[in-house]
């Protein structure tokens, strides 16, 4: 784990959506169906950025498999 203070381990279900080239919509769609990870504190939702780059990583995997 990298111990930058800096760096944010969590982002908005919209900026989420902004890093992955979706809409808003789809965003929260796809995080109420459990397609994003998400965590809960409150009423506030966010999306693990290590989620998302888990996520991302395993679609490379499966379209490089289906390309070959």
């Amino acid at each position: 784990m990298d111990n930058n203070p800096q760096k944010k381990l969590t982002i908005t279900v919209p900026e989420a959506a902004r890093l992955l080239g979706i809409s808003r919509g789809l965003a929260y769609e796809m995080a109420r169906e459990g397609a994003i990870p998400t965590l809960r504190f409150g009423r506030r939702v966010v999306v693990p950025l290590a989620a998302i780059e888990r996520l991302l990583q395993e679609s490379n995997k499966t379209a490089l498999r289906h390309s070959a």
